[in-house]
């Protein structure tokens, strides 16, 4: 394998990654703030609606994750996977027509919708377009290629965030989901005619069955094999927990709670991690180094310092602060794991370690998550009515809560920093 990446590559991976984030950015914020304002105010539909999309995304990363590597291909998952991603955004949107009598009906329909949905999403970006990244890259790019893969997810926050605001603001929901589904079907089509897989990539099927592949992940000696991995995997999950305790509903605080318009939420969250975006560079100079638990370490302390800021105050400029500060904690810790994991991915399983990856970073966290979520606003919430309807509203109290939880992130990283150490002396 090469360890160049090609400018044709590049401009496939700024162009499918900023494509897909901001597919999910709009999942995981504005579907929650859409659901909030169009359907009910109960907070509990939320997590449902956030706990079956983070399974049927891992469930769809294992199983295209294994077809991909059996095939020896990702372009076919990666196109069909983006058109039909976008497809269903646009399907969501339309569940604001659906009658609210029973109101039961119009939820199972936004949860169905919401699943299927993420189930394409994670067919294309996950198993497909993730897979695709770790074909075409080598150890010794892979600091800059998870610069770019932390780098992106931002930049899709901060497009979600403000010109999803003023989308928002200006036409409504429904010619908003469509307008960005229709934008994910393009870039599918498009990468049917660009987009080429690696040439090192075989078929890896050793003479077993789909379903004998598929288990042979879940055996004990695959964690006892890849130790140093699974403890990576833990960091992630325990950090990401503690961003879903407050990522989903961000919007709703700073909207309902703090009274600011979707604009000026937008452009406070796009200033903050515009500015996080640039502390990519000079970690990518220590992650190349090797230096990547020293770079989570010290990305979880600016994470929860920032949301300590977020808690202690209104104020726009120590908003800003803190939402920087988290941004960049956020920003380090998905580069540095990006670039470890990757590095540790079995070759002949990277797309179902991907599928692995997807339990720690995605299911667990956007079900565990939300609920201590609910639980913290339905505890400490306050009541209000808007637009003519009474619920609960995030408090302060919900970024408390997430900073206690980023705390728990040094307990896996001290051994995963240790497994490390003995590797690198190896």
């Amino acid at each position: 394998m090469g360890e160049r990446i090609s400018r044709r590559n590049w401009i496939l991976i700024w162009v499918l990654g900023l494509a897909g984030q901001i597919c999910w950015n709009i999942e995981n914020s504005w579907f929650n703030t859409f659901v909030y304002d169009k359907i009910t105010k109960d907070p509990a539909v939320i997590s449902w609606m956030v706990g079956t999309s983070a399974v049927v995304s891992t469930l769809a990363a294992f199983l295209i994750g294994t077809w991909s590597d059996r095939s020896g291909r990702r372009k076919p998952f990666i196109a069909v996977g983006y058109i039909c991603w976008g497809l269903f955004t646009i399907a969501f949107g339309a569940t604001e027509f659906l009658p609210k009598d029973p109101l039961i009906v119009a939820i199972v329909c936004i949860v169905a919708a919401d699943a299927v949905m993420s189930f394409f999403g994670s067919t294309g970006y996950d198993a497909g377009f993730n897979a695709w990244t770790t074909d075409i890259s080598h150890p010794r790019n892979r600091g800059k290629l998870g610069g770019a893969l932390a780098a992106i997810p931002v930049f899709a926050t901060i497009f979600g965030a403000v010109v999803s605001g003023m989308l928002v603001d200006a036409f409504d929901f429904f010619p908003f989901f469509t307008l960005m589904g229709g934008i994910v079907m393009l870039t599918g089509l498009a990468s049917l005619f660009v987009l080429r897989d690696h040439e090192g990539l075989k078929a890896k099927r050793d003479g077993r069955g789909y379903w004998r592949q598929f288990a042979d992940v879940f055996r004990i000696r695959t964690v006892v094999g890849n130790r140093e991995l699974f403890w990576v995997f833990a960091t992630l999950c325990v950090y990401f927990i503690s961003f879903n305790v407050y990522f989903p509903y961000i919007t709703i605080y700073l909207n309902n709670y703090l009274g600011m318009d979707y604009g000026t939420a937008g452009l406070l969250q796009g200033i903050g991690l515009v500015a996080a975006v640039l502390m990519t560079i000079p970690a990518a100079r220590w992650i190349n180094r090797g230096r990547i638990a020293g770079v989570i370490a010290a990305a979880v302390a600016v994470n929860l310092a920032g949301l300590l800021l977020v808690t202690a105050s209104a104020e726009f400029a120590v908003l800003l602060i803190g939402i920087f500060g988290a941004g960049t904690g956020y920003i380090l810790i998905s580069q540095a794991t990006v670039a470890w994991m990757k590095n540790l991915y079995p070759e002949e399983q990277r797309g179902q370690f991907e599928g692995v990856r997807m339990i720690f970073a995605v299911c667990l966290p956007m079900v565990f998550g939300p609920l201590i979520s609910s639980f913290l606003i339905n505890r400490y919430g306050v009541y209000m009515e808007i637009d003519g309807v009474t619920g609960m509203v995030p408090t302060e109290m919900l970024f408390t809560g997430s900073a206690i939880v980023t705390l728990l992130t040094f307990l896996p990283l001290i051994p995963a920093a240790r497994h490390a150490a003995v590797r690198m002396r190896q």
